[in-house]
C-alpha cells in the first residue's frame, strides 16, 4: 500500500468528521464542496501555515516533528489509536518483522487455559488456539493455513459470520484493526493482498474500508449465537507478546455467576476432542 495515499485519505476522512464550530472557528466564507473542515481551517486550528499542512496531508514532508503531528491530531480530536496511526503514517519507522512461529510453551499455555484463548497476528490471522476457542468459533485445524484468518472468516464464511449477534460491530472492528496495521507496515504485501481480496469479494468490507476508521484490539465483548449452547456474551482482553509485538494473546471470559458462564462451562465440558458439529449431533435439543 502507498503510505502517502494512506496518509492523505486518512486525514481527509478525519477532516470530514469535524466542523469549524467544533474548534471554535468561524467557517471560511464560500461554498463548501466537501463536508467537514477545510484544510485552511485545520491549519489554523493546529497553528500551521496552510502550505505546510497541505504538504503534510499529501505526504510530501520527509519527517515532520512529533509536535506538529500531535497538533494536527489534537485539532482533529483523534483518540489514542487514531493518533498513533497518524504518527505511523506521517513519521514512518522500520516495521517489526512478522514472526508467525509460535513457541511451544505458548501452545501449552493455551491448552491449559479453561477459557477460549488464541494468538493472532497483526493481519488477524489465527496462529494458535485451544479447543474451547475452536468450539466457540470454528474448527481452525480443519482449515488450510491461509484461511485461518478472522477477516476472511467473518466476511466470507456465512457459518462463522452467523456466530456474531452484532456482526456489523465485529466486522467494523476487524476492518479498523487491519487499517491500523497498514500504518505499522504499509509495505506489507500479504496485508495488501488480503485487503484487495476482501474488497473484491465483500461489498461490506469495501464499504467499511472506505471509512478509514482505526482501532487497536485491546478489550471488549462479543455476543455469540452458538448452535450448541445458544446465545452467550463473552468479554475479552488482549495482551501483546513482548518478544513478538505483531502477535496478541486474546482470552475470552464470562461474567462470574452469570448464565453466560454456565453456557461456557457447558461448552467446555464437551470439547474433549469433539468438534462443534459432533456436539450438535450428541445434543440436538441444545440449539
Amino acid at each position: 500500500m502507498d503510505r502517502r495515499s494512506e496518509l492523505t485519505e486518512f486525514l481527509r476522512s478525519c477532516r470530514a468528521r469535524r466542523q469549524p464550530e467544533d474548534l471554535g472557528l468561524t467557517p471560511v466564507a464560500g461554498r463548501r464542496r466537501v463536508p467537514g473542515l477545510r484544510r485552511e481551517e485545520l491549519a489554523q486550528a493546529a497553528a500551521l501555515s496552510v502550505d505546510y499542512y497541505v504538504r503534510l496531508e499529501q505526504g510530501r514532508l520527509r519527517n515532520p516533528s512529533e509536535s506538529v503531528v500531535d497538533a494536527v491530531a489534537t485539532a482533529l480530536d483523534l483518540d489514542e489509536a487514531e493518533r498513533r496511526h497518524l504518527h505511523n503514517l506521517a513519521r514512518p519507522r522500520r516495521a517489526q518483522p512478522v514472526t508467525p512461529a509460535i513457541r511451544p510453551v505458548l501452545q501449552a499455555l493455551l491448552d491449559a487455559a479453561d477459557v477460549p484463548a488464541a494468538i493472532f497476528g497483526r493481519r488477524g490471522e489465527v496462529l494458535a488456539w485451544n479447543a474451547l476457542a475452536a468450539a466457540l468459533v470454528t474448527d481452525f485445524g480443519a482449515l488450510p493455513p491461509r484461511e485461518r484468518s478472522m477477516p476472511r472468516l467473518v466476511f466470507l464464511d456465512p457459518e462463522v459470520a452467523s456466530r456474531y449477534v452484532d456482526w456489523e460491530g465485529k466486522a467494523r472492528d476487524l476492518v479498523a484493526q487491519l487499517r491500523m496495521a497498514t500504518g505499522v507496515d504499509p509495505d506489507d504485501a500479504e496485508l495488501a493482498a488480503l485487503v484487495g481480496e476482501l474488497s473484491v469479494k465483500s461489498a461490506d468490507f469495501a464499504r467499511l474500508w472506505a471509512g478509514h476508521r482505526v482501532k487497536e484490539k485491546c478489550r471488549g465483548s462479543h455476543r455469540y449465537r452458538h448452535p450448541v449452547v445458544g446465545e452467550l456474551t463473552l468479554h475479552y482482553e488482549s495482551f501483546r507478546l513482548p518478544d513478538a509485538p505483531d502477535q496478541s494473546l486474546v482470552c475470552q471470559f464470562a461474567e462470574p455467576g452469570s448464565p453466560d458462564e454456565e453456557a461456557l462451562r457447558l461448552l467446555a465440558s464437551w470439547t474433549g476432542g469433539a468438534t462443534p458439529g459432533h456436539l450438535e449431533r450428541v445434543n440436538p435439543q441444545l440449539r
